[in-house]
């Protein structure tokens, strides 16, 4: 909960005095609070937003976008924007960012000193700028992945790093891949080393429901494994991916693939506690990205999830 809302349940409950809230007050206040969006990865669209980020953002606006998940932030910028220019920006559009991709990596955690170097936490600082709810981190280090001392180690990192996020009103997150469920580390794998080593209140997790089955991850039976732990989720479908792609699936358009999206999309709501629906797609078997990202709101919107 961000503290401007805090703040303004607080306000309400001094005002309303010794009056008692009726049990549909409770519930206006619960559905407020876990409203669903549905927003989109701008990663699907990477070589439009490199060629032309504002036309681009438009486009999705008037598709129907209101939310996106930024994938680059470079030098404190995104997409070339200052966070205060690139909110302006969304702002006019009439869209918001609650989520954005940045690997914490070596260069932000100084070992000895136990603290985030100001590269991380310039990196919150301007999470918050933009109006972000999560940070959140879409990968591991190889060298972090070699020891599970050293693994759990670092999980401790994830911990505290919710913690700075917190102090902004944020969490931090992770996002999988697929190698957090191929590899292992005294015999389990990395996806259940973070969940057991990570603090649920501090560290958001964000499934990849297509990432994760080029690892052998089962979307449904990880939703189940870790009920309430997945706050975003990304929205994906998955074909046998074309010859020379490098892995075994790969995304396409919703509804056309080997995983049942809209089941899963229920099952997060239902069991994993999944409030922000975020829409990738990263291979188009020859369509537009622009064009397949229209296509999969619209599906979405046809299942009743409207952005």
């Amino acid at each position: 909960m961000n503290s401007s809302r805090r703040s303004f349940l607080q306000k309400g409950a001094i005002a309303l005095g010794a009056a008692a809230f009726t049990s549909s007050t409770w519930e206006a206040l619960a559905n407020a609070k876990a409203k669903k969006i549905v927003g989109v990865q701008l990663y699907s669209i990477r070589e439009d937003m490199k060629a032309d980020p504002m036309g681009t953002l438009t486009k999705l606006a008037e598709m129907g976008y209101k939310y996106v998940e930024h994938a680059n932030y470079v030098n404190r910028k995104f997409y070339g924007w200052s966070a205060q220019e690139f909110r302006k920006r969304l702002d006019g559009l009439g869209m918001k960012m609650p989520s954005g991709h940045t690997v914490m990596g070596k260069q932000h955690w100084d070992e000895s000193k136990k603290e985030f170097t100001d590269l991380w936490k310039y990196t919150v600082e301007d999470a918050a700028v933009c109006g972000q709810e999560i940070v959140i981190s879409p990968s591991l280090d190889k060298l972090i992945r070699t020891s599970s001392s050293l693994f759990k180690t670092y999980m401790d990192v994830f911990n505290k790093s919710g913690e700075l996020c917190q102090k902004s009103g944020m969490r931090f997150g992770y996002h999988n891949h697929d190698f957090e469920f191929s590899e292992k580390l005294d015999g389990v794998t990395l996806f259940d080393l973070i969940m057991e080593n990570t603090d649920s209140k501090l560290v958001a997790q964000q499934l990849d429901i297509g990432n994760m089955i080029n690892g052998g991850g089962i979307p449904a039976d990880i939703l189940k494994k870790y009920p309430g732990r997945f706050v975003s989720m990304h929205v994906k479908d998955e074909i046998a991916a074309a010859p020379g792609h490098g892995e075994k699936y790969e995304s396409t358009i919703l509804g056309t693939g080997i995983i049942s999206v809209l089941d899963m999309v229920k099952l997060g709501e239902k069991k994993g506690g999944t409030k922000h629906f975020i829409i990738e797609q990263e291979s188009y078997q020859g369509k537009k990205p622009i064009d397949c990202v229209k296509e999969d709101l619209e599906i979405m919107k046809k299942w009743g999830y409207v952005s």
